[in-house]
């Protein structure tokens, strides 16, 4: 077996894990080509609408339909909106019968809040030091 290929196996769940990806293997030399597929999920997250989504079926699986009808746009748009977050693995489809219910994926926003968690902790710790002087400012603005 090929160094190459040999590396693409050992390492291929890892990168698999990261990104959605294609692999097309040529069939003389180790010639990898790499299609993305995976949005970035904060920029999924960063408009209103799938935000909202978000929120809506964070309560109970929906249809396209059913989720549609809480905003004022087209089925089109709140599908696109969808299928953003379904490429984000943010939410996830089933199909029950000829509907598609959309569910949030719980563990991937886990993942969201854990990364985030790192800076609520620096954001609580410099609130803590701005209150700690505003009550030395105001001490000394009173004995003064």
């Amino acid at each position: 077996m090929r160094k190459c290929h040999r590396f693409l196996l050992n390492n291929l769940k890892r990168i698999y894990e990261t990104v959605r990806l294609h692999l097309y293997l040529q069939p003389f030399g180790c010639i990898v080509f790499i299609k993305i597929m995976k949005r970035d999920i904060f920029q999924a997250i960063a408009d209103p609408t799938r935000r909202a989504i978000i929120a809506l079926i964070a309560l109970q699986a929906m249809t396209p339909n059913a989720i549609a009808e809480h905003f004022d746009t087209t089925r089109q748009a709140v599908s696109k909106h969808l299928r953003i977050l379904t490429e984000c693995e943010l939410v996830r489809q089933e199909q029950k019968g000829r509907e598609i219910y959309y569910s949030l994926e719980i563990e991937k926003m886990k993942e969201i809040d854990k990364w985030l968690e790192q800076y609520r902790k620096i954001w609580e710790t410099r609130f803590e030091q701005l209150d700690e002087v505003l009550k030395v400012m105001k001490k000394q603005k009173s004995e003064g």
